[in-house]
């Protein structure tokens, strides 16, 4: 039998895990998953069903009573690592409305997390100012779960039980159980915990995918009150909210809070179409953006983190960035959809398999491939030593091509090592685009640019001086005159926008560039 919680424990939990934040606010947000995986290990499932007349527009209730018992809190005992001890904000996200009611203290993101990026986009670094770090100390938070099988196994976020030295899992009714981390995954903040238990009850996943103005209800541990219920709808899906390498999250306008984090979000059948993990709020508090990990990406992480305890993602191996329409107007594209490469990385697959620089890959397997974070989800989606079939725009003409991915390591992942441009000594040359250019003298091929008219289209695209021209249309170019006879074939193409690849800090990217007639 499982002990039942105490009242002072249950104030513990209102130092609920900061999930994620945008500018100064606290995330929090859950999902549900039931996988193959789990399912196969399950001989006595309790699958919840929602009543027929659970309808909006008669409430909730009967979806809520329905779900709510395989609905978690998840309290966590962790020891901050040497990573984490940076002072904590004064008045942080941990700090709640009504006049400061909500005054709990929550631990900040380690520095290395993903979604860190959150605080230095807006300045406010998860870091204080000026105090030297604290001993490593022990800390109590909390977030909220999921039941998925009915032997035990739950979902949350990452970040909740990250660094973790003892979690505790708070079932509707008070009781609590002792669970393992089964694994976690970082890269899209998920993990699976587990407890030793049979003929719980648990949630599905949705297999169609809820649509923007579908209502969802949220259920999870806010401020450490437990089982709270708030409704909403979908606002929108397809989010990239800067702190994931897989974005695609579904945006929600149910209230969300500090210890939601980890916490499911149901559509009205009681199915998890998602789970919540951050919200963007200016103070802290619910301002009714919350985004969710859609169901989708749920059911393959955690299938994964059941069956072996980790996430292996497949690796293409080329740097990337998004088709503007200017560049798809350089290369003849109809649509500025796809990716372009920038430069294949050294010893990835894409190389020996003939992806070039300056190539646009606009489908996998078939797949329309919408822009650069789309692919990097499409290929992470795949398995190592899988192939696939590359569908590439290159000297406007479709071509495919197949290339066996390997296993994405952190130190594939990381961009190749260019040298960053030497200014030179010639002479400099203006240019018929307003670029001033001078051959690179270091060696490493190229123009560079000396000066840029501040009226010119050159200067409107971002282009600077330092900055090195390595090619324009797929032609590597060294000199003014090569530069001059490559526009100009842009120009008896038709064509009016001339595709640039330029270097700025040794970072190859592309532009594409308006020509005057």
């Amino acid at each position: 039998m499982r002990p039942t919680i105490l009242t002072r424990t249950r104030r513990l939990l209102g130092a609920s895990a900061l999930a994620l934040l945008v500018g100064i606010g606290g995330v929090s947000t859950a999902f549900v998953f039931t996988g193959q995986a789990a399912n196969a290990q399950v001989q006595h499932a309790a699958q919840i069903v929602v009543p027929q007349a659970a309808q909006p527009q008669a409430g909730f209730g009967d979806l809520v009573q329905a779900v709510k018992p395989a609905v978690v809190s998840i309290l966590v005992e962790a020891t901050e690592s040497a990573a984490q001890t940076t002072p904590r904000r004064p008045g942080g996200s941990g700090r709640g409305g009504n006049g400061g009611q909500f005054n709990f203290n929550f631990p900040d993101l380690p520095p290395d997390h993903p979604f860190s990026d959150f605080f230095n986009q807006f300045g406010q670094g998860p870091q204080g100012g000026g105090q030297d770090a604290p001993k490593p100390r022990q800390y109590m938070a909390a977030g909220s779960g999921f039941l998925i099988s009915a032997d035990g196994y739950i979902v949350t976020n990452n970040h909740v039980v990250q660094d973790a030295t003892k979690v505790t899992v708070v079932f509707d009714d008070g009781t609590e159980d002792v669970a393992t981390i089964v694994g976690t995954d970082q890269r899209t903040d998920l993990a699976v915990l587990k407890i030793d238990a049979k003929d719980l009850p648990f949630v599905s996943f949705e297999d169609t995918p809820s649509r923007v103005g579908d209502w969802v209800v949220a259920i999870g541990n806010p401020f450490g009150l437990g089982g709270t219920v708030t409704a909403g709808v979908i606002s929108g899906t397809g989010r990239n909210i800067g702190g994931s390498s897989y974005g695609d999250f579904l945006q929600i306008d149910a209230a969300v809070n500090t210890g939601n984090s980890g916490g499911p979000a149901f559509n009205i059948k009681g199915e998890v179409v998602g789970v919540n993990t951050a919200i963007y709020s200016p103070n802290g508090g619910n301002v009714g953006i919350a985004f969710a990990i859609p169901a989708s990406t749920v059911k393959t992480i955690v299938s994964q983190l059941i069956e072996k305890g980790s996430v292996t993602r497949g690796f293409l191996g080329v740097s990337i960035q998004d088709v503007t329409r200017d560049i798809a107007d350089g290369v003849g594209l109809k649509a500025a959809k796809g990716a372009i490469v920038r430069e294949p990385t050294p010893d990835g697959p894409a190389g020996p398999a003939g992806v070039k620089s300056g190539d646009i890959i606009t489908a996998v397997d078939g797949t329309a491939i919408a822009d650069a974070l789309d692919l990097s989800r499409t290929i992470a989606g795949k398995a190592p030593d899988s192939t696939v079939e590359l569908t590439i725009w290159r000297d406007g003409a479709e071509i495919k091509l197949p290339v066996k991915l390997q296993v994405l390591s952190a130190e594939e992942a990381a961009a190749p090592d260019q040298k960053a441009p030497v200014p030179p000594a010639p002479v400099p040359t203006e240019s018929s685009v307003g670029l001033t250019l001078v051959p690179n003298s270091d060696g490493s091929g190229g123009l560079l640019i000396q000066n840029v008219d501040p009226d010119s289209q050159a200067a409107q695209k971002g282009l600077a001086v330092g900055d090195a021209i390595l090619e324009v249309n797929n032609t590597q170019v060294s000199s003014l005159d090569q530069f001059e006879a490559a526009i100009s074939a842009v120009k008896a193409k038709g064509l009016n926008t001339a595709l640039i690849k330029a270097s700025r800090d040794g970072e190859a990217r592309f532009i594409g560039l308006p020509l005057s007639n």
